[in-house]
């Protein structure tokens, strides 16, 4: 496990420990409550990655996709069955970064099944200015 405490300005770090972990991508669950800052580690994500688009929340559309390269999803509104049922997890079988907010344990342990790589990104508001991050492997 890799644990980062840092502001908004050091978010790159958190995004080169996801590269290192999964340098040929695969799937990052996001953890964290409400407005801790999953939305926002995707947006330096896709910086990190080069990508100039603009990122957003994909709550009611559930999937977004960036380049060709990084796709962004949310599971809080529909759940986790509803993306089952949709196909979704051949989706995450595609090259590139999936980054999942509101992933669960259910989640995680079907990717592993399905021989997907992934990690699991906890964000913690650590102060006014500044998260946890704790990267957890399979």
């Amino acid at each position: 496990m890799t644990e980062l405490t840092c502001s908004l300005e050091q978010l790159q770090d958190v995004c080169q420990a996801i590269v290192d972990l999964l340098p040929e991508g695969g799937v990052v669950i996001l953890r964290g409550d409400l407005a801790a800052g999953k939305t926002t580690l995707t947006q330096a994500f896709a910086k990190h990655l080069g990508l100039s688009e603009a990122v957003t929340s994909p709550t009611f559309s559930l999937q977004q996709c960036y380049g060709d390269r990084l796709f962004h999803y949310d599971i809080y509104n529909q759940g986790m069955d509803h993306f089952l049922s949709l196909g979704m997890l051949e989706e995450l079988e595609r090259e590139g970064y999936h980054l999942v907010e509101w992933g669960d344990e259910s989640l995680a342990r079907l990717l592993k099944t399905a021989g997907i790589p992934m990690i699991t990104v906890v964000i913690d508001k650590a102060d006014k200015n500044r998260r946890t991050y704790r990267i957890e492997d399979a």
